[in-house]
């Protein structure tokens, strides 16, 4: 059983079909249409803080395998996912641009990651829209994007002609715990699944499992975003600066592109607000001057799966059978492949092929004292 419908869990219970096991993917909802739908698509390994710099190699090892994960993926639900990999631009407005440059600069090299420095007038000759303000660029050319809607929907499909039995709607409400061992789950329909491996990949809702919530102490953490129609010059690469960014979806024209993001503590409200649209608005406006008069298509927002840590919870607990995929925050679209990977070998092969021992969710229930369960 596999509960959340997500990017996370619905490459999961692909990635498990694709090895012959037997699926359930349940959802509280509609499946994929909370944080996965909500992203902007970026794939960038890139450390969003000093305390995200563990996650680097993982999130260099997913965004190496989305080439294939996006074509088995496609192959198997017969639908594009929108997947582009014509690298990121950061530019720089503010402040000592030129330190701050050279600092960004290392960080990334030093972490094995392609950034290099632009002359401003490059990266204008690279994007023509790009605003005059700006002091300093530099272009990561291994990073990609995807339309995270379109991949929500494939990976769901692929799934699905895997033989995933989906079940939307399914609210997981309790585990089933016999001593010390997981066998299943219950949900709110009063309907019971029983499995030999039950992976919680609720995003910030697995806190409210209170069963697993000493593993996991997700918090939401809301972001508001907006998609525009932009009717000027074409924009190929998408544009970062300090406070926002702007990720193409095609090279149309008009052209769609979608700008965010916000990262506010806001509990379980999803709205948008003034204050949030005029943030992301002027991040826009200042990173290409001209989307001043390009048409409003729609806002939204979504509530990420925040952690203590800012690192996601991945693997085992000290419950047998209880396994946990979470905690993505920012990086859920991106770290979907190896997760999948992950998750699977561990419960297939009983090992994983890369080292994933910081993200276990034993480090929060060693700070809380957390023992195994034993009540049913």
């Amino acid at each position: 059983v596999v509960a959340g419908g997500g990017i996370i869990g619905g490459s999961i219970g692909f990635e498990l079909a694709r090895r012959n096991l037997k699926v359930a993917l349940l959802d509280r909802a509609e499946a994929s249409r909370e944080a996965s739908w909500a992203a902007a698509g970026m794939l960038a390994p890139g450390p969003h803080s000093p305390e995200t710099i563990p996650l680097v190699p993982l999130g260099r090892a997913s965004l190496a395998m989305y080439p294939e994960f996006i074509r088995a993926v496609e192959e198997a639900a017969g639908m594009s996912t929108g997947y582009r990999t014509d690298g990121t631009l950061e530019v720089l407005f503010h402040g000592d641009a030129e330190r701050e440059l050279s600092t960004l600069v290392a960080l990334h090299r030093g972490l094995g990651l392609a950034c290099e420095p632009l002359p401003v007038e490059e990266a204008q000759l690279m994007e023509p829209a790009l605003g005059r303000d700006a002091r300093a660029a530099a272009l990561l050319p291994d990073e990609a994007s995807v339309d995270n809607r379109l991949l929500g929907d494939a990976v769901l499909a692929a799934a699905k002609s895997s033989g995933v039995q989906l079940y939307p709607g399914a609210e997981v409400t309790s585990l089933i715990v016999d001593g010390t061992r997981c066998s299943g789950v219950r949900t709110s329909g009063g309907k019971n699944f029983s499995a030999r491996y039950v992976v919680v990949a609720a995003g910030c809702w697995t806190s409210q499992l209170a069963d697993v919530a000493p593993y996991a102490p997700t918090r939401p953490v809301r972001g508001q975003m907006a998609a525009l129609r932009h009717r000027g010059r074409t924009i190929r690469h998408v544009l970062r600066s300090e406070h926002g960014y702007i990720v193409p979806r095609d090279l149309a024209s008009p052209q769609k592109l979608v700008i965010g993001a916000t990262q506010e503590e806001a509990g379980y409200v999803k709205c948008v607000t003034s204050g949030g649209l005029e943030q992301i608005l002027s991040a826009a406006n200042e990173l290409v001057p001209e989307l001043a008069r390009a048409e409003i298509l729609e806002t939204w927002s979504g509530l990420r799966p925040g952690t203590p840590d800012q690192l996601p919870i991945l693997g085992p607990t000290e419950i047998d059978g209880l396994v946990i995929a979470t905690g993505h925050f920012r990086s859920g679209i991106l770290l979907a492949p190896v997760t999948a990977k992950l998750i699977a070998e561990w419960i297939c092969e009983n090992q994983t092929s890369l080292d994933w021992e910081p993200f276990s969710p034993a480090r929060f229930a060693r700070s809380n004292g957390t023992r195994p369960v034993t009540a049913g």
